[in-house]
């Protein structure tokens, strides 16, 4: 995997952040708006689309000739233990924005990166922000899986896992490989296009094993019908070889147990909670 071009982009510092812009943004009126970001989010001109660990949010900027762009702001709030590792490691959105720069450098599609910004309380990170361009007309491939008839899904399954493929030969390790986390659109011609998001999950290596490419796949909800074919055509052969597939069915139904035994602890914790009111 080559490594991001890390000259990309241009500093930005402002009044309570420090970050870097993509340079087809720095436009004065954009840059005017961006400038007050540690109001923007305050104000009631952005849509919240979703509130919990993270907090991520649509803001209308102003471009050139009145044009507007509709920006993708995901907020990482740092807490706890976490906040010890931003001052020897690289911020969650400072690894946004350059896995997403490695992406869009590899042709691998990912919502295009308008900018990530720091806020530092010496010497810890407070917040950071990475900012993209909102993806329209596209669908988180979970919502699909769902909906799609079996003609569809099937084509959508095929495409899917020849993109992974792609992904995996160029040392594309994305560490929540999950449904929420591909977003998909398609085109006049039923050809699909994917799109990476939550990039600050993405690892670069310069080679991946069989058994971690195949264990990265598990976490996606591929229908039980179509796994089998789902892992042929992503091989690239007629059949999958019987030690693929069980290593894929053990990695499968181990992080299912994982994910099952998360959400018992989780409601433990509520209950524990509340009683304790």
């Amino acid at each position: 995997m080559k490594l991001p071009n890390k000259k990309f982009g241009r500093p930005l510092d402002l009044t309570s952040y420090k970050g870097r812009i993509n340079p087809d943004f720095c436009q004065p009126d954009f840059l005017e708006k961006i400038s007050k970001f540690e109001l923007l989010l305050k104000g009631n001109s952005h849509q919240i689309i979703f509130s919990g660990r993270n907090r991520i949010s649509v803001v209308p900027f102003p471009l050139s000739e009145g044009r507007t762009v509709e920006i993708v702001v995901k907020e990482f709030f740092t807490r706890g233990l976490n906040r010890m590792k931003n001052i020897f490691l690289p911020s969650k959105a400072q690894k946004a924005w350059w896995r997403g720069v490695a992406l869009m450098e590899q042709d691998i599609p990912t919502p295009v990166p308008v900018a990530y910004l720091e806020s530092r309380r010496s010497p810890f990170i407070k917040e950071s922000c990475y900012l993209t361009v909102l993806e329209k007309g596209v669908d988180e491939i979970r919502h699909l899986f769902c909906q799609l008839s079996p003609k569809e899904l099937c084509s959508l399954v095929h495409a899917l896992a020849h993109y992974l493929c792609l992904c995996h030969k160029k040392g594309i390790l994305h560490r929540d490989l999950s449904d929420g986390n591909i977003l998909v659109k398609k085109n006049e011609q039923d050809e699909h296009t994917f799109f990476l998001i939550d990039t600050n999950r993405i690892r670069l290596k310069k080679r991946l094993s069989r058994l971690q490419k195949i264990k990265n796949l598990t976490r996606l909800g591929v229908p039980g019908d179509f796994q089998q074919r789902f892992l042929e055509v992503y091989s690239g052969s007629g059949r999958v070889k019987k030690w693929v597939w069980l290593w894929y069915r053990l990695s499968k139904k181990s992080y299912t147990w994982y994910i099952k035994l998360k959400k018992r602890l989780h409601i433990s914790r509520e209950i524990k909670t509340r009683n304790s009111a």
